[in-house]
């Protein structure tokens, strides 16, 4: 299993390769669920990570709030993406929907069109898409070449052990086409059970190493 250790800053990235983590994502503002980090952050991690041969993905998010977002911060995302293309980044991670709690297809097409040959995932966004929308969601993102979906499986303030029936339906529904993330209060004690219950390729957190 690839264990992506979600890290809020450079300080703890020696700590976090040292202990397993198969993949790093970079974000800042954690307790706004994470934002796009500077670039000099960006640059001593992809540094950092390219001599030990850990990949970085780096979270696309221009505030804190919805993923609701104006032409302005389309263009900033967009922007950021193509200065982390520059640093040899191996992927991005992002999320745009519109009002109708659907996928913003416009804002995300172009953003994909800026991480063209990069790996990308859908975030947590996912779990702001309306119900209904869900499986058609994840056909959507499959039909444009996302690698992975990153979800909880049910809103953040609900335990994940408690959203086991959802993930896994997601996670069959999309074998073999897209990779499904689960995330959010994975910990290094649950992670086993969470593993045994659900068969997941990739698992997301934290704290799924034990603390920085």
């Amino acid at each position: 299993m690839i264990k992506e250790v979600c890290v809020e800053n450079f300080t703890h990235i020696p700590s976090a390769i040292q202990k397993g983590s198969d993949r790093i994502e970079l974000c800042d503002n954690l307790a706004v669920g994470g934002t796009t980090v500077s670039y000099g952050v960006a640059a001593k991690t992809i540094s950092y990570c390219r001599k030990t041969n850990t990949k970085v993905m780096a979270i696309v998010r221009p505030r804190g709030g919805n993923f609701i977002y104006d032409e302005d911060e389309v263009e900033i995302m967009c922007q950021d993406i193509l200065l982390f293309k520059q640093l040899g980044i191996n992927g991005v991670v992002v999320g745009c929907l519109n009002k109708d709690a659907w996928i913003d297809e416009e804002a995300m097409k172009r953003c994909l069109t800026a991480a063209t040959n990069m790996e990308v995932t859908f975030h947590m966004a996912f779990d702001h898409i309306a119900p209904k929308l869900k499986y058609q969601a994840i056909d959507w993102l499959i039909s444009h070449q996302v690698n992975r979906i990153l979800t909880h499986g049910g809103p953040l303030s609900t335990r994940i052990e408690d959203n086991i029936p959802m993930l896994k339906s997601y996670i069959e529904y999309a074998s073999g086409k897209i990779i499904i993330i689960p995330g959010g209060g994975i910990t290094q004690a649950n992670l086993p059970f969470l593993s045994l219950q659900l068969g997941m390729e990739e698992a997301h957190g934290s704290k799924i190493i034990g603390d920085l």
